[in-house]
C-alpha cells in the first residue's frame, strides 16, 4: 500500500471543520499541531509591537494514494482556500515509506476498492 501525506494549514478556528471534511472524504486519522505562525503575501500588521496574525493549525493526514487528491479537494472546498485568501493552504508529499498503519490497511482497502 502506497501513501501520501497532505499538510493543511489552516485557522485555529476552522480545524475541526477540516477535519471533519477529512474524515467524510476517505482520511482514516489525522494529528494537528497547534500554535504554527506563517505569514502570506501581505505582512503580519503590528500593534505597539504586537504582531496581530490569526492563530494556525497544521494538520498532517497520512492517506492512502488513491484517495489522496479527493481529500486535498474536498479539504479545500470546505475550507475555502481557493475563495478566501489567507484561509489556508495545503499541500500533497510523496511518503516513501510508513509504519504503524497495519492496523488500518484493512480498513484503507475497503475503502480504495470503493471508490475505484
Amino acid at each position: 500500500m502506497h501513501f501520501k501525506l497532505i499538510l493543511a494549514f489552516v485557522e485555529d478556528t476552522s480545524t475541526d471543520a477540516i477535519m471533519n471534511a477529512a474524515r467524510e472524504a476517505g482520511a482514516t486519522g489525522c494529528t494537528v499541531i497547534s500554535n504554527a505562525r506563517g505569514e502570506g503575501l501581505e505582512e503580519a500588521k503590528t500593534f505597539f509591537g504586537l504582531t496581530l496574525t490569526t492563530q494556525r493549525d497544521v494538520v498532517l493526514l497520512l492517506v492512502e494514494t488513491h484517495l489522496s487528491r479527493h481529500i486535498l479537494e474536498h479539504i479545500g472546498e470546505v475550507g475555502e482556500f481557493d475563495a478566501k485568501p489567507g484561509t489556508g493552504i495545503a499541500v500533497v508529499i510523496d511518503v516513501e515509506d510508513a509504519v504503524g498503519v497495519l492496523h488500518q490497511a484493512q480498513e484503507l482497502s475497503e475503502i480504495v476498492e470503493e471508490n475505484r
